[in-house]
Order: C-alpha cells, then structure tokens, then sequence
C-alpha cells in the first residue's frame, strides 16, 4: 500500500500542488468487483481546499489516473455501518449515497479517521459520523496502523497550527502601537523582547512575596485539622449512642413483622372456613327432602330438585390443595355420599314403580280402542313423568348405574304395553281391510267383543285371500281389468282400503314422535356426549312372575355411541320393534287381496317418509318407515312384472274376432287409476318407469297376437289397438309416454293405409292386373304411346277389361267389401266409417291414377270407365247409409 501511495503522490497529485494524507482501496458495493483507491487531499496553496477523489487503473495501461473528484465540504455523512464489528463496508453520502467495500477493515478505519481529522482542522463542519467507534473520532493521532497509513505527512500537518481569531487581533494591535514594525522587524523584536524580561521580573517579585501569605495559610490549614479532631470524637460518642437505639428499633421491627404474619395467616385460616362453610354445607330442609321428600306431589318434586342440585354443587366443589386432609371435609364428603345414594335408591324404587305400574295399567284401556282405528294416547304419562326430567338428569351425572338401569326398565315394560297396543291396532286394521267387523267375524271366525282373531297374522292373510277371491282375486288383472265395468273394479273397496292404510301412518306418526320426543326430554339426550350409557338388556322377570318378558333383549355388550341421537335411535328401535314387522304384514295383505293396492300403499308411504325425513333424517321414524318403503316398492315392481307376464301369456280365440285386446283396455284403467293416486305424489318416477316397461310389453304383445290372429286380419288387429292406445294416451297427457304416442299414432296410421290398400285390390283385380302390365312395359323401356300396339295391352283388350266393371258390379263389390270390413272391425272402437273414408280416398286415387294411364298410353281412343268419380261418391254414400 505505501508503494502505491508514493507512486500515487507522484504521478497524480504532485504535478496538481496536491498532498495525499489518506487512501483505501474499495470497489463499489454489490456490483462486480473493480478496484479502485479513494484518496484524501489537501492543496500546498492557501486558502487548503480537502478533496476526496476516486482513482482508477487505467484500461490501457499500468497506470492511473483521477476519474471523480468530490469536495470535502459537500460530504454529509459517513456510515461506517456497525461500529462493534468488523465490517469493511461503508457509505459517504455526497449529493447521492455511494456505497463502498474496503478491502480490510483496518484501511476503512484509517481513512475514516483520517477524514473526521482534515474535517476538524479544516473546515470545523459538522459532518455526521454515523456507526463509527469512538477510538477513531480522537483529535490526537493514534499510534499504530492508522499512524503509518497516513504515513509522514501527519508531522506535516501537526508543524503548523493556524492562528485563533484573538491571536489575530492582539498581533494587529501590537503592530499598530509599533509603527516600525514593519520597517524595522528587529528593532520590533528586540522591545518585544525587553517587554518580556520586564514581565519576568514582575512574575518572580510576585511569587517571593506570596511566601508570607503562604505560611498563614498553613497555619490555618493546622487549626483545621485540630478542630476536625475534635469533632471525630464526638460523632465517634453520638455514634455508640445511637447503635443502642438502632438495636432496640431492629426489635421492634422484627416483632410487627411476626405480628404481620400472625394477621396474614389468620385472615387466610379464615377465607379457608368461609369457603369451606359456603360450598360444603348442605341446609337441613335439603337433607330433609333428599331423605324423607315426597315424590309424588309437585312441591315435593320441586324440593327434591333444589336439594339434588345443591348437593351436586356440594360435591362438585373444587376442593383446594390439603382440604382433603381435614376431618370435617371427609366427614361431610362422605355424607354427601351417604345422601346421594339414598336419594338414588329412593329415586330408582320411585320411578321402577311407575313404570311397572304403567305398563300394567294401560293393558286395562285397551278394549275401547279395538272396536276403532286409534292408538291409545300415551301424553298423560309423559306429562307426569317429564316433572322428573331434572332428577333424571341429577341422576345420570352422579350414578350412572342406576340411570342405565332405568332406561332399560322403561324400555322393557313400554316395549310390551306398544307391543300390545300395536298388536291390536294392526288386527282391527287388518279386518277392516278384509271388510266389516261384522262380516269379518262370520267370514274368519273372530270370537269375543274385543275383536280379537282366533289365530296367527298369517292365518288372517290366508283366510282374507280366500274369502275375497269371489269377487277380487283377480281384480289385479290388466287383461280382466278390460271385460270388467267400473263397478266391477271395485272402487269403493280400493278407496277404502287407501283411507285405512292413511289412517294406521297417520296413527303411528304422531305416536312415534311423541314418544321420541319424550326419551329426549325424559332421559336427556339433546345435549352431545362422546359415549353413551348402553342398553344391555337382560331377560328380565315378570313383575307378577309369570315368566321372563317377552320383549327381545337389547344389545348385551356395551356400545360406543358417538352421539346421544344414536342412543335414543337405539331406544325407539327396542320400544317400537314391532313396528316394522306388523307393517310389512299388513302390506303383504292388503297386496294378496289386489295387487294394485300398491300403488296406494307406493304414494302414501313416500309421502310419509319425505315428511320425517325432512323433521329428522336419521330419526327412528324415519328409517323405519324408510326400510318399509323398500318392501312397498318391491311389491310394486312385483305388480308390474305380473302384469307384463300376463300380458305375455294372453290367448285369443281362433273362431272369433279380436278387437280391442283385454290388455290394452286394461293399460288404460291402469293409467287413469294411477293418473288419480298419483296426481301430486313425491316419487312420480317410480310411476313413469312402470308406464314405459307397461308400454313397450302392451306394444311387444299387441304385434304378438297380430301375429297368430286367424280370424281377423293382422293390419286391422294392429290399427283398432294402437288407435285405442294413441286415444287413451292423448287423453291422458302423460309426459314420459309422448315418443310411445307418438309411435302409436304412426303404427295406427301405417296399418289403416296397409288394410285400406289390401282391401280395394279385391273389387277391381282385372282392372289392376292389366294395369300392372302396362306400367310394367312401360318401366321395360317402351314408351307410354307405343303400348297399345302390344297384343295383351291394345285398346280391345283394355276395353274388354273395362267391360267387365261397370257401375252396378263395382257398387255390388263395394258393398260386399263394405259388409267384409264390417265383419273385421270391431264396434268399440268406431273406426268403420274412418276406414271406409279411407277406401273412398284410395279407390278415387286409384281411379285417377288409371284414367291418367289411359289418356298417355292410349290417346285419342276415347276409351273411359264405365263410371265417373261422381257414382263412385254416390256408391260410397248410399252403401254407408244402407248399412
């Protein structure tokens, strides 16, 4: 570095009258790293101007040269960026900030240093040196590495000192009172020098004299000392007195302090008592009511209530560290203990009792719903038993053991009292599908006024089947359905069976939800819990031990539950078992008695489960009912599949005509049946897809029996049936049938055109035959006006042809086809006048069609038909009239 220093001073700033006092080597920050020395100045001239300059290498060469000057005045601020740690970065804030990395710390610092001095002795500006050591901002030039950076030029700097402003004017006053000064310097120097020894004389005469002053001094200074003596001695004795009284006062201070700590504990002892006093003294008026409390009556019942709960909070109380250990504590715990199974025990006998009671009780109310639809209403029971609700739940939170086996008593003895009322309810239920009481008690053998059957559920769905297959058994019947007048549907039994399938979902609705309703209350289920109480059931006895129940018993192992919805799901499950069972029961009777009773069964059902599904989805109810759609369904699908199998298996009568297929009529009292039951129905596309499957098996076995019709032709079989089905269909306007509508329109229209065609070759076979020729040698090439010259076609033999039909013959064959047609065509359909209209159209077609062949082929001959289209219209007229 000093080699470059010296060649610095030599090549650049010797020749400018420039010495450099300080140098770093730094290359900017955060670019690629080119080197280059900033170097710090000062002029030989006066007025010294301070410079700060960049110095470059030059590109071209190995030497240097000046690339950026800045004055030492325009520097703001120096940051030497940490001035705890080495850091070679540093930024000198100009008119921009530029930021500069030194290649070691050690040149940073010198030239730092080196410029706070030339700023100090300059320029006396106030330049902000920020995140600098303080060691570097001493005037006084440090030894070391700093020193020999800036090398000799500091003793340079430290050989003059530029004079102070007073050192100014005392110069220029001593120079105006000495005229010669200027003119005369020794002269000047010489009285400068007299003045001097003149006041040196004056310096030594003032210090001899001062020695008297002096020696009074120290004899002052003596007689202090004495009296400083004097006054140790006393703070000395005043010292030892006071120590007593300090000992003294250290007494009386330690002793408030025991006092203060005696105060303290005292007061704590005391907030200890309170709190236990406070929450763990239960008042005698509740002991009373949790030993002796009336649980019948609803003061009683309230008494009871505030006293569990005050116990509860008794026991529940956080008991604080060492409470445990105190006598009275676990002497009023374990009265907490005592009271709280009493209470349960009593609690438990309390409400066994009315559940026993219950269950036996209601048996007795039976009868009078049997003779009626109803299920006996059980909100009475609830309502007396929700007064308990609040100990239920007392119950619960302190012996869970005696909570679950409440549960399971109630479940058991109110799962045999619904088992009984269901039982009973489904029987009236069942023979009021069968028919009257009355008439089911001749029909079934029922015996007793309490309408009870003399035999098992399934004995009742035989005997019901036999004694309604007289005038029902095969109402289900598409094919019957079409033979059979509207009474014969028998509607009124189909209506009354749907008004009591309503009446048992709209009885056992209500019941279901009231009785859930009444565990949620009752047991205390809303809230959520991580496990519930399981419901192992055992076979328990008989409170007047005839024998075991007879209710199935609920799960035997504990069930992790993840919520209490589950719980009550699981109770209702065990109440209602029955449920189920006797409802599929009495769907599968009312399908043995008509098949289309399903179709009732269908809707009612899907509208009672969309109701609980949108009260409760996971409700017991509404799985229930769910599980029970599922078989509805099935038995729907089942009646639609019998009815396509019959179809399949439909025979028809080789001696007479067809009509209107049994299966097609009974199609359409199948729809307008299930267009009425299903008008606003949820599950319309169950319906939709029975319709389609119906369809393409009437459309299937309608072209079947065409097929093998040997008595009635085949397109007049096809014609009357598609056209029945298009008019029930456009009638009816069911949606998802159009393309079969619009299917049967085209069949109806294809066969009618086909029978109509097939017909009218009858009357004038000649006439068609010759004609046939014609066109034939026309379509072999010979032109149309070459044809009479052919010997089978010329003009005799047209004429001869022509001969054979006239007016009267072609009006007799008319009629003979007209009475033919007759015979084909059925009369419930009405279509003989259709058709014949059709033949009219076709025969003046054809006759159009031959007069046009007559004038191209044989003009000029003058050859017509022995009628016009005129007598054909009348002919057509008067045989439809006539007949």
């Amino acid at each position: 570095m000093t080699a470059i220093k010296h060649a610095l001073q030599r090549d650049i700033f010797t020749p400018n009258d420039e010495r450099l006092l300080g140098i770093v080597n730094v290359c900017k920050a955060g670019k690629k790293k080119k080197n280059c020395f900033l170097c710090a100045t000062v002029t030989t001239e006066r007025p010294v101007q301070v410079k700060v300059v960049k110095v470059k290498k030059s590109d071209k060469g190995d030497f240097y040269k000046r690339q950026l000057t800045w004055e030492l005045r325009d520097l703001i601020e120096v940051d030497a960026k940490d001035a705890s740690k080495e850091n070679p970065e540093f930024d000198l804030h100009f008119e921009k900030v530029y930021k500069w990395v030194a290649s070691s710390t050690a040149e940073k610092n010198s030239f730092i240093s080196c410029i706070w001095k030339l700023n100090q002795r300059y320029l006396r500006k106030k330049v902000e040196f920020v995140n600098v050591s303080s060691q570097l901002l001493e005037e006084s030039v440090p030894s070391g590495e700093s020193q020999n950076v800036a090398g000799g030029d500091e003793d340079a700097l430290d050989d003059y000192q530029e004079l102070s402003t007073r050192e100014e004017q005392d110069i220029e006053g001593m120079m105006e009172m000495c005229e010669y000064a200027i003119s005369n310097a020794e002269a000047f120097a010489e009285k400068l020098f007299k003045e001097l020894q003149v006041l040196d004389g004056a310096n030594i005469q003032s210090i001899m004299a001062s020695e008297k002053q002096v020696n009074i001094l120290m004899m002052l200074l003596d007689e202090s000392l004495t009296e400083v003596d004097t006054i140790e001695g006393k703070l000395s004795s005043y010292e030892e007195m006071l120590q007593s009284v300090k000992d003294q006062m250290d007494q009386i201070s330690q002793s408030n302090r025991l006092i203060q700590i005696s105060n303290t504990n005292n007061g704590k002892l005391l907030d200890e008592i309170q709190f236990l006093v406070n929450y763990m003294d239960l008042s005698k008026g509740h002991i009373r009511a949790l030993q002796e409390g009336d649980l019948t009556s609803p003061k009683g019942i309230e008494a009871c209530i505030n006293a569990s709960e005050a116990l509860l909070q008794c026991m529940n109380v956080a008991l604080r560290p060492g409470h445990d250990k105190l006598a009275a504590v676990t002497q009023q715990q374990h009265l907490f203990a005592e009271l709280r199974d009493t209470f349960a025990r009593r609690l438990t006998n309390h409400l066994n009792n009315v559940f026993v009671h219950q269950g036996h009780d209601q048996s007795s109310t039976l009868s009078q719903h049997t003779a009626e639809l109803t299920l006996p209403k059980h909100s009475p029971l609830h309502r007396d038993l929700l007064r308990y609700a609040k100990l239920m739940e007392w119950l619960k939170n302190t012996h869970r053991e005696k909570y679950e086996g409440l549960s399971r008593t109630y479940v058991d003895y109110m799962s045999r009292l619904y088992d009984r009322e269901i039982k009973d309810f489904f029987e009236v239920a069942k023979i009021k599908m069968a028919g009257t009481s009355k008439e089911a008690k001749g029909k079934f053998g029922l015996h007793g006024s309490s309408g009870k059957l003399t035999g098992s559920t399934s004995s009742l769905n035989k005997l019901t089947v036999q004694g309604s297959n007289s005038r029902r058994s095969q109402s289900s019947s598409l094919l019957d359905m079409g033979n059979m007048s509207a009474s014969d549907l028998d509607v009124a039994d189909r209506t009354k069976f749907d008004k009591i399938f309503e009446q048992v979902l709209s009885e056992l609705e209500p019941l279901c939800l009231a009785e859930q309703d009444f565990i949620s209350k009752f047991f205390k289920l809303q809230q959520h819990m991580t496990v519930a109480p399981p419901l192992a059931q055992p076979e328990t006895e008989e409170a007047d031990g005839s024998g075991p129940s007879r209710v199935p018993p609920l799960a035997e192992h504990r069930h992790s539950l993840s919520s209490e919805k589950d719980m009550v799901r699981l109770m209702m499950n065990n109440i209602f078992h029955s449920i189920e069972t006797e409802l599929n029961s009495l769907i599968a009777l009312g399908d043995k008695i008509d098949s289309f009773h399903s179709l009732y069964m269908l809707v009612k059902m899907s509208h009672h489960v969309w109701t609980a599904e949108n009260v409760d989805p996971a409700s017991f109810l509404s799985t229930t009912l769910g599980n029970v759609l599922v078989t509805v369904k099935r038995n729907f699908d089942k009646c639609i599949s019998g009815q396509i199998r019959q179809m399949e298996e439909v025979k028809i009568s080789k001696k007479s005509k067809v009509g209107i297929l049994s299966f097609v009529t009974g199609f359409e009292e199948f729809a307008e049946l299930a267009e009425t039951i299903f008008r606003n129905a949820e599950r319309r596309g169950d319906l939709d897809k029975a319709y389609v499957k119906l369809i393409r098996a009437v459309f299937m076995n309608v072209e079947k029996v065409a097929n093998e019709s040997q008595k009635t032709p085949r397109d007049v079989v096809m014609m009357e049936n598609f056209h029945h089905i298009f008019s029930t269909l456009s009638r009816l306007k069911i949606s998802c049938l159009d393309a079969e509508r619009r299917e049967a329109k085209h069949k109806y229209t294809d066969h009618l055109q086909s029978y109509v065609i097939n017909s009218l070759g009858q009357p004038l076979e000649k006439l068609n035959h010759f004609f046939e020729g014609v066109e034939a040698r026309v379509a072999q090439g010979i032109r149309e006006e070459e044809v009479s010259y052919q010997l089978a076609f010329n003009k005799q033999e047209l004429r001869k042809v022509i001969k054979e039909y006239p007016g009267k013959e072609v009006k007799k064959g008319l009629d003979n086809l007209y009475k033919k047609v007759d015979k084909h065509l059925c009369e419930e359909e009405s279509l003989l006048q259709v058709v014949w209209h059709s033949m009219q159209d076709e025969f003046i077609r054809q006759y159009k069609h031959f007069e046009a062949l007559i004038g191209r082929c044989y003009p000029g001959s003058g050859i017509t038909m022995e009628f016009t289209i005129q007598d054909m219209l009348e002919y057509f007229s008067s045989i439809a009239q006539s007949h």
